[in-house]
């Protein structure tokens, strides 16, 4: 099972250019989705407005060198997280995300590269995949019951869906689908048509509902992590909150907590 390419197993009875056209429309899904959800909800305008707005407030200009130095350190703070404080959330999102990225990366080059029937899948890709979906899993299951701050800490119950779900319910559910129909044609079995209809429902539901979910919150959160950082540095934080130990920033006076 963990060395099968099942897009390879489906391309023997579904023409493997019908497969690459599915993936092909499911990334016009992500693409159409978050430039509707930039248009709508005018995210993109509003960057750039406070972008224009904290240049004009700047004490300082930022050399070419210090912005790729904001770059990189914005790209490593990314790679592991640093945003979370928690170590649980941390660690739950980094299996989620290292999962995902492994998960559609091999699927992508499977479908496009090792699809064909007669195709000679490096065992390395389809493990890799599964161990994406596996992840995903894990991660999910352990958010959803013991992490979230609604379940864990105010003790609701961990069934109640609202739409802000939408995105990490049907992830999870795609990773367990997928491992659900891989399972099936490892064994020959007559449910792997319905495990695949399934999945493949359930991919139209992640990938096309990104204007409602939170699909499109992992492409603008590395730009606004970079323009704060590039922000600190021209010496204005525009309308975030200024940190403890800067009580006074162009006038406007912090009081620190009483307890200090």
């Amino acid at each position: 099972m963990f060395t099968e390419n099942p897009f390879a197993t489906l391309a023997s009875s579904v023409p493997p250019f019908l497969i690459r056209a599915y993936l092909l429309l499911m990334i016009a899904f992500v693409v159409g989705g978050t430039l509707f959800d930039m248009l709508h909800k005018r995210n993109a305008a509003y960057f750039f407005q406070h972008r224009r707005k904290a240049r004009i407030r700047a004490s300082r200009e930022v050399s070419g060198g210090e912005k790729l130095r904001l770059a990189v350190e914005t790209a490593a703070e990314a790679l592991v997280s640093g945003e979370f404080c928690n170590p649980r959330r941390r660690i739950a999102h980094l299996l989620t995300m290292y999962g995902f990225i492994a998960y559609t990366m091999t699927s992508l080059i499977m479908v496009f590269g090792y699809s064909a029937p007669d195709a000679l899948t490096p065992a390395i890709l389809p493990l890799l995949w599964h161990i994406g979906a596996l992840l995903i899993l894990i991660a999910g299951i352990w958010f959803w019951f013991f992490i979230r701050v609604d379940v864990a800490a105010e003790g609701n119950s961990p069934f109640r869906l609202a739409r802000a779900d939408l995105f990490i319910v049907s992830l999870v559910a795609n990773a367990a689908l997928a491992l659900v129909w891989s399972w099936q044609i490892s064994l020959h079995s007559g449910f792997a048509t319905l495990a695949l209809l399934l999945y493949l429902l359930d991919t139209i539901l992640l990938f096309g509902s990104v204007p409602w979910s939170k699909f499109s919150h992992m492409f603008y959160k590395p730009a606004a992590a970079y323009q704060r950082r590039l922000e600190e540095d021209r010496g204005t934080r525009g309308n975030l909150p200024l940190p403890a130990d800067k009580p006074e920033i162009f006038g406007n006076a912090r009081e620190l907590p009483r307890h200090y």
